[in-house]
């Protein structure tokens, strides 16, 4: 237990390079373990783990999966080999059916590159317990706020619910070591901010119809979708708390949210 809620947060996680390289991203998160401080536990809601209805890791010992391609061979020589929090997964499936929604617990499954390169940064001697929460693509921005609200009471025991996905995330505009932001990337990520900080809830479920470049900046849902759950466990009126701002490789926005 803690005196006072841990944050909810939303990071985005870049390029898996983040893992070997000195970088303002990696710079942030390193400094974003520290400023937040050790909890209990975290619950993290990453991008590359889509399924049709929401499924929490359950295995005592995640293994590090390595789910992408082409990049420096050193990075798959990588393993956080954190422990997992099967008690913490049957209590997320227990807040969700308290909100209709139901969630299976997957054992087999490990931690995906938006979940451990990440915690890797943050809490670089493994020595936190870790569950991993799916998205669902097809469900859309207003069911993954409804799926983080249900996990607002964590928060209170100690529990980090961390979302990790792109603030701008369009791959075709990935331009890796390019300085250059197109416009409408640099707009969103701009609009997105000022959301953000207002807690309006409404505009970012909506944001393709509220923001003209909101299609562009995410071209598929699921790197903005963990945003929403993030507000989501802020709590009902939670208004967001730019933590760091910025680009790489071309277009890729690096700006994360602190929500409670």
């Amino acid at each position: 237990m803690t005196d006072r809620p841990f944050p909810s947060v939303f990071v985005s996680h870049g390029a898996p390079t983040i893992a070997l390289q000195d970088s303002p991203l990696t710079a942030f998160l390193k400094g974003l373990g520290e400023s937040l401080g050790r909890p209990d536990a975290v619950v993290c809601v990453s991008a590359h783990w889509e399924t049709d209805a929401p499924s929490v890791l359950g295995a005592a010992r995640p293994e590090t999966i390595h789910d992408f391609y082409g990049f420096p061979e050193p990075l798959y020589r990588l393993r956080y080999p954190a422990p997992g929090a099967p008690d913490l997964a049957r209590r997320v499936v227990k807040l969700l059916a308290d909100h209709d929604i139901p969630c299976a617990v997957s054992a087999g499954r490990g931690l995906d590159h938006g979940a451990w390169i990440p915690l890797m940064l943050m809490y670089p001697k493994a020595n936190v317990q870790v569950t991993q929460l799916s998205i669902q693509p097809d469900g859309g921005p207003a069911a993954h706020l409804a799926l983080g609200r249900a996990l607002v009471p964590l928060r209170k025991d100690g529990v980090v619910v961390l979302a990790s996905g792109g603030a701008v995330h369009n791959l075709r505009h990935f331009r890796p070591g390019s300085p250059e932001v197109p416009d409408w990337a640099r707009r969103f990520d701009d609009w997105l901010a000022d959301a953000v900080e207002a807690g309006d809830s409404e505009a970012l479920v909506h944001y393709r119809a509220r923001s003209a470049d909101g299609a562009m900046a995410h071209p598929r849902e699921e790197h903005f979708l963990p945003l929403l759950v993030a507000l989501g466990a802020g709590g009902e009126a939670a208004k967001g708390r730019t933590l760091h701002r910025g680009f790489m490789d071309g277009g890729l926005s690096t700006a994360a949210f602190a929500f409670e």
